[in-house]
């Protein structure tokens, strides 16, 4: 009977069904304990885990996007160890204590979150998002990508089924089936939705935080990496080149351009050759920044996750074919180098600047071209110079000496694990952290009296508010004119 509607209709009732179910299943685990909630994550994080390998080879079947063995290794992060980065937390009841302040925390759910996910990063983002949600009690509804949406059904369905097998109400946990824009909006928009949680491109982004409820959206990130004079150059060669290659380029955190100080310049470029990377000349740069972008600078979706053999062939020119990642040498920052911009997949651009005062300019200046807030990765040995760096780049997320990929999202550092990297109030977020369960936790506090009111807060004062001169007493009139103008200044 649905299918005589069309998408547009049949997915926004979709929408509408799945979070007045969400809204229910959420009232009733609410009253889950912390071992409960506890023994549901740690069964829908093990069946995740396990089937690791088969929603990795359907994302990629699906999507185009990446590989297999990198999407498994993002999966089985996203189950095992998102899960062991919270399950120590408490959510439920009495959380904290502070008795010196005398001041106790009570966790409490934010309700039913909207959680649109991206085609780039579809299992292993679904995984991330339904166990943070699911440990603050919340529920959870995934809005997948539309050429994302079997392989995001089959991860939800599996972490869905371990849940309910222990206990979990049914519909605490669901994923849309039929994906249209207006589906999605109504999926925000709907009234049993407490907060949506937003990873994806721009344009999804600022849908998420028009619809005037709480929401995290976290978009695009052109990563600069700075290679320091006082770098481990051939270790950072390989960071780079390893980074850059891993699942064709499709994080976000990902190194968008190499600023090369000039001393280490060629013995990078040299090691990072080394390591599978190829240099491009002008003509293949250009050739490439046509198929790569529209001309109004969008990405084309054709060239998202593609190894550099595929898109030579869209390009029409010829790479080695054990290049891993391609990289051409930019003059500038900004539309009229379309390879300064991010790009998500296996094409980096490169700069040479005398100095890390120069480079600093260079990384502040691609931040702002697309980035502002998300991530700089650099590598040095200089605490001075990473220092700077740390105090003056317009990023949240600022790794040393390692893989930007996985250091940003908490693989190789000490940085929360997340598949969800805020870029704080200059790129567009309320926040500028790894998102984790304390973002789609509330807090209820119970404040004690520590010391007494001032004593002039005790002492019994006059009706009066306002200076009576002695011996006269106010007329009804002039009560009237007192409660007028207050009432004009509270706007009644």
């Amino acid at each position: 009977m649905a299918d005589q509607y069309d998408l547009d209709l049949q997915s926004m009732q979709e929408a509408r069904q799945m979070a007045v179910a969400a809204r229910e299943a959420q009232r009733a685990f609410f009253s889950f304990s912390q071992e409960q909630v506890d023994r549901i994550c740690t069964a829908m994080a093990e069946a995740a885990y396990r089937e690791s390998e088969k929603l990795a080879r359907m994302a990629v079947e699906e999507t185009d996007y990446g590989n297999v063995p990198h999407k498994v290794v993002k999966n089985q992060f996203s189950s095992r160890d998102v899960w062991e980065s919270i399950c120590t937390i408490k959510t439920v009841g009495v959380i904290r204590r502070d008795e010196e302040r005398k001041v106790v925390e009570i966790g409490w759910p934010v309700g039913v979150i909207a959680a649109l996910t991206p085609s780039t990063n579809p299992t292993s983002t679904a995984m991330f998002k339904v166990l943070i949600a699911v440990k603050a009690r919340n529920g959870i509804i995934i809005a997948p990508h539309p050429s994302a949406v079997k392989c995001s059904l089959e991860t939800v369905r599996v972490m869905a089924e371990a849940g309910e097998a222990q206990g979990m109400p049914k519909g605490l946990v669901t994923c849309m089936t039929k994906i249209s824009l207006p589906g999605t909006q109504e999926l925000m928009r709907h009234y049993a939705v407490s907060l949506i949680l937003a990873t994806g491109g721009a344009a999804m982004v600022k849908a998420a935080h028009s619809v005037g409820k709480p929401a995290y959206g976290v978009g695009p990130g052109n990563v600069p990496c700075y290679v320091d004079r006082s770098a481990d150059v051939v270790k950072a060669a390989r960071d780079i080149v390893n980074s850059k290659a891993f699942d064709n380029s499709v994080i976000c955190a990902t190194e968008q351009a190499v600023v090369a100080d000039k001393p280490i310049a060629a013995q990078l470029a040299s090691e990072m050759e080394k390591n599978g990377a190829y240099f491009v000349n002008k003509a293949q740069a250009d050739a490439l920044g046509k198929v790569l972008f529209s001309a109004d600078g969008a990405i084309n979706p054709k060239s998202v996750g593609k190894t550099p053999q595929r898109l030579a062939e869209m390009a029409g020119i010829q790479v080695p074919a054990q290049a891993r990642i391609l990289i051409a040498r930019l003059d500038g920052v900004g539309a009229a180098y379309p390879l300064s911009r991010e790009k998500l997949t296996t094409v980096i651009g490169w700069y040479e600047e005398e100095g890390w005062h120069a480079g600093c300019e260079r990384c502040i200046g691609l931040l702002k071209f697309g980035g502002d807030g998300h991530t700089l990765v650099m590598h040095a040995r200089d605490e001075q110079v990473i220092l700077a760096f740390g105090l003056e780049k317009p990023a949240f997320r600022i790794v040393v000496n390692t893989m930007a990929t996985l250091g940003s999202v908490g693989v190789t550092t000490g940085l929360m694990p997340s598949m969800t990297l805020a870029t704080g109030g200059i790129g567009g977020s309320v926040s500028s952290d790894n998102i984790t369960v304390h973002h789609v936790l509330n807090v209820k506090r119970l404040a004690y009296e520590t010391k007494p009111p001032p004593a002039a807060a005790t002492v019994p004062t006059t009706a009066a508010t306002t200076p009576v001169p002695a011996g006269k007493s106010m007329s009804d009139q002039d009560i009237e004119t007192i409660v007028r103008r207050v009432m004009t200044q509270i706007g009644r």
